[in-house]
């Protein structure tokens, strides 16, 4: 089964959350992608994380294991991290990366983000282990009705076609 993590970077006062813009589906999301054949989830997010803004990270806690509910999703890690060194920065796969009060989170962020974003917020620090919502067909369309574009690169993307723009 193919393997994927997200890690969440707050500010010092928990009220933004660091997001970045793919350039290949121009998105805001959280750093996350991938496992690779040789790496814990841990050091997937790390990597991930590093390659997507330029610093270098910490992991404070795993927040949940989502399971996927079709083929659009996969097994995902999700992690809460912090700076450790390094300043912020667009590297190759990133257009723009920014922090964003929790309270205007912008609209092309995918709806399963959302989700993720309060399940960090849980305080009771436990494992979250659920199915990944917002990632239905039915959501795939509704965001294709808003962002069109934005779902005709995606699903080109899940079919091997990647771009950098």
């Amino acid at each position: 089964m193919k393997e994927a993590v997200a890690i969440i970077i707050f500010n010092e006062r928990k009220d933004q959350v660091l997001l970045v813009k793919r350039r290949d589906i121009p998105v805001w999301v959280l750093p996350g992608g991938g496992v690779e054949a040789h790496e814990t989830p841990s050091q997937a997010a790390l990597r991930e994380a590093r390659e997507e803004t330029g610093c270098s990270f910490t992991l404070l806690r795993k927040i949940a294991e989502y399971l996927p509910t079709n083929r659009l999703s996969h097994l995902t890690h999700f992690f809460e991290g912090s700076i450790v060194s390094g300043s912020i920065h667009c590297t190759e796969e990133t257009k723009e990366i920014a922090f964003f009060p929790l309270t205007s989170l912008p609209k092309e962020l995918p709806p399963f983000y959302l989700f993720w974003i309060k399940d960090s917020l849980n305080p009771t620090g436990e494992l979250i282990r659920k199915k990944i919502m917002g990632t239905s067909y039915l959501h795939l369309v509704k965001f294709f009705i808003l962002h069109p574009v934005l779902t005709l690169r995606f699903l080109l993307t899940r079919l091997g076609f990647h771009w950098n723009s």
